[in-house]
């Protein structure tokens, strides 16, 4: 099971994305936005792989701006 995190530019997006998520029945959990996504606030959304489009689709349908967070390899 792979977990993505999705990340947000304010605080306001990041609470409404995990309402839509909660509306859509996508299991999310509100985490903290890793410190190398450099996103604009300090919460992020971790998200199962296979809920991602279904979760982004929604979210971009509500203008919510979103970035799935991809680490660089090590």
């Amino acid at each position: 099971m792979t977990v993505r995190t999705l990340v947000f530019e304010t605080t306001h997006h990041a609470l409404w994305a995990e309402e839509v998520a909660r509306e859509a029945r996508l299991g999310v959990e509100v985490v903290p936005a890793p410190a190398a996504a450099r996103a604009g606030c300090d919460l992020a959304l971790a998200v199962l792989d296979e809920d991602v489009a279904e979760l982004l689709a929604a979210l971009r349908e509500r203008g919510i701006t979103v970035r799935v967070f991809e680490p660089k390899p090590a």
